[in-house]
């Protein structure tokens, strides 16, 4: 491994680590727990449809990433492409808004962890969470520490977890929907009752796209690790072209068995925090099929879930806040890699932060919490325009400069519909925040787009106190393309 040249990163990540990183990051809860509140909204067919756009949707996302990183593969990944061929405060805006995501994300899976394991423990005072969620931390903050290599290597066996648990899911449900085990096949029983498989209508298909789009977050995370990527001109195409396909495969195929053995309005499918593992689509079908301790075992799954998405949030802030110091939009003292190529001081933030954000639920109501996760909630959707817009105005810029297509290791399909839907779709999550809550009040507008008025706030105040003007195309930053591989 050999320290790239912007600063002391290592390249020690592998391609099975990437692949598992991108899998890792978009299997979670969202598809353990929460896929069954989408069936009972949208009913199977709405589900499907919603969980199929999105999931198209991140394709061309992943598109997008693959052609702008396979040629520029550096750290900062869309931070720096925003900054290079869109605005450069767009690019500051997003950098910090995709840290502080991920930052109030390590806490929301800290305080999750400490739902996870009152399942087996009972109710806890608040020392006990405190100390479970410090204990959770410095697991996480070691992970990261040693060396990137540790965090891919231990993002590798999390997500193998998953994905071994979900492949025996698809294979008992099988057995199960053809009649091979637990009673006779089901049949499309589940597809016709009652006003299935569109019981909710176009509005409830809209709502789910938000719920899909939350449940594939940290597929860009191939793009954060492009910097530490050995050989990123063939890693990064090698794992978008087959993560798109085995996630897809584990949403759709684990919808479909949901759905074909369990009815859309089975009462257990509204129960859908972490906390009801015990009613989770997942846990229910492995007890119908005679598996006893399913519940403990879907706790114990969720509990790795939470641990990774956890260990890829303080990964990803930490190479966010790292980049944006490189390129001079946060305190320089982050720049600092120690001997293991780790930025240590940024790290140490991050965590910092995201142990200061659990404390806060436990403060009181947990008001300010709350407000914190609002104001995250859309961040990644802003992340994903980001992607889209960059690309747009990368493959521009590229022609623009006498380039040559032929010249990219990587082309995205379909440009520019793919981006253009991309952003289009995203607008319509974010726009869509405020009206798929029942609080239409000033105060509902607030909790539903607090993040995105920090962004723009941010947004605006670099562009005029920098007094930035967009990059028109002939004039953008091509010049690290290709030079560092």
């Amino acid at each position: 491994m050999n320290a790239i040249e912007d600063g002391g990163l290592k390249r020690g990540l592998k391609v099975r680590h990437v692949n598992m990183i991108a899998i890792g990051g978009a299997i979670g809860t969202g598809l353990f727990v929460a896929v069954g509140g989408s069936l009972h909204e949208a009913g199977p067919g709405g589900a499907l449809l919603a969980y199929g756009v999105i999931g198209l949707m991140v394709f061309f996302l992943m598109t997008s990433l693959g052609e702008m990183s396979t040629y520029m593969p550096v750290t900062g990944s869309f931070e720096t492409y925003a900054t290079k061929f869109v605005d450069p405060a767009l690019g500051f805006a997003l950098g910090w808004n995709y840290w502080y995501n991920w930052a109030i994300t390590v806490a929301a899976e800290l305080e999750a962890g400490v739902i996870v394991i009152s399942f087996w423990r009972g109710a806890m005072s608040p020392q006990e969470k405190i100390i479970w969620s410090a204990l959770f931390l410095l697991v996480l903050f070691l992970l990261n520490f040693f060396s990137v290599g540790a965090y891919g290597e231990s993002e590798f066996w999390f997500a193998g977890i998953k994905v071994l648990t979900i492949i025996v899911f698809l294979i008992v449900g099988l057995l199960m929907i053809f009649g091979a085990m637990s009673g006779p096949s089901p049949g499309f029983t589940n597809w016709t009752i009652g006003d299935a498989p569109f019981p909710g209508g176009f509005a409830a298909i809209i709502s789910i796209f938000m719920i899909a789009g939350f449940s594939f977050q940290g597929t860009e995370l191939i793009g954060i690790a492009a910097g530490e990527v050995e050989h990123p001109e063939k890693s990064i195409p090698k794992a978008i072209k087959t993560v798109f396909v085995r996630i897809m495969l584990i949403y759709i195929g684990g919808i479909l068995v949901i759905s074909f053995l369990l009815p859309y309005n089975d009462p257990n499918l509204l129960q859908t925090g972490i906390e009801n593992v015990s009613v989770s689509p997942f846990t229910l079908i492995f007890h119908r099929a005679g598996i006893g301790f399913a519940a403990a075992l879907m706790n114990a799954v969720i509990l790795t879930s939470v641990l990774s998405c956890a260990n890829s949030g303080m990964y990803a802030s930490t190479r966010m806040l790292y980049s944006m110091a490189m390129e001079g939009k946060a305190p320089k003292i982050f720049k600092h890699v120690n001997r293991r190529g780790v930025p240590i001081y940024a790290l140490l933030l991050t965590t910092a932060i995201g142990m200061v954000a659990f404390l806060g639920s436990l403060a009181g109501e947990g008001t300010v919490y709350i407000w914190l996760v609002n104001a995250s909630g859309v961040a990644g959707f802003i992340a994903w325009l980001g992607i889209a817009i960059s690309h747009y105005k990368f493959r521009k810029a590229f022609l623009a400069q006498g380039h040559s297509l032929n010249e990219l290791k990587y082309k995205a399909m379909f440009y520019p519909f793919g981006p253009v839907l991309a952003m289009a779709l995203c607008l319509v999550v974010i726009v869509g925040q405020f009206f798929v809550n029942d609080d239409f009040s000033v105060l509902g507008f607030f909790v539903a787009y607090v993040g995105a008025v920090l962004f723009i706030l941010v947004f605006l105040a670099y562009k005029i106190a920098r007094r930035t003007k967009g990059v028109r195309p002939e004039d953008a930053d091509l010049s690290q393309g290709f030079a560092k591989m």
